[in-house]
């Protein structure tokens, strides 16, 4: 079955990307409760590669389709997940990155969204937060994209990021507006 090509974010509109958004029928994978069967062989990177057996997934289509049936588990691990089993998947960091931004409005009516390596599209927001990390390397910001997983933003989208916060700067903290919810850029530990 062919996925639909990646959406070029540029071209479009918020309120495309919002009516995108609202047709992506994802699988009910939280009411599938399948036996445990084993681990999948499979990895995701900090970088976001896919990898099966050691080896890239070169296949766009099949990252989209495992993606689909991703489940974060109560015990913050990972599985891949249809009615019927339930594989066991290792991920370094986040699952997604997010790896463009487009942002339409200005201040408490800003509206921000994210296209995700898989091809999803993500608007921040009440729903989907976004949140920094302070680690070794740097803050690390992140994306809420569904049922507790989370999508890394790529370095030059945070870099974006950084500049509309640091636009709107007044006399409180440093941070964007999307969908009506205020995101401060202060990493917590």
């Amino acid at each position: 079955m062919p996925m639909d090509p990646t959406p070029d974010l540029a071209a479009l509109s918020l309120a495309d990307i919002a009516r995108m958004v609202e047709e992506q029928k994802l699988p009910p994978v939280e009411r599938w409760k399948p036996t445990h069967c084993g681990d999948s062989e499979m990895r995701i990177a900090r970088d976001g590669t896919w990898f099966h057996q050691g080896s890239p997934i070169g296949r766009p289509a099949m990252v989209q389709l495992f993606s689909r049936i991703l489940r974060r588990e109560s015990d913050g691990g990972y599985v891949l997940v249809t009615p019927v089993e339930k594989l066991d998947i290792a991920v370094e960091d986040a699952p997604f990155i997010a790896v463009e931004m487009k942002r339409e409005g200005a201040g408490e009516q800003a509206r921000l969204a994210f296209r995700l390596n898989t091809g999803d599209l993500v608007t921040a927001g009440p729903d989907h937060a976004l949140r920094f990390v302070e680690s070794e390397d740097g803050p690390r910001p992140y994306l809420h994209v569904r049922a507790g997983l989370e999508a890394l933003i790529a370095r030059p989208v945070y870099y974006e990021l950084a500049e509309l916060a640091l636009e709107g700067t007044g006399d409180g903290p440093a941070g964007v507006w999307s969908n009506g919810a205020f995101f401060a850029i202060e990493p917590t530990r």
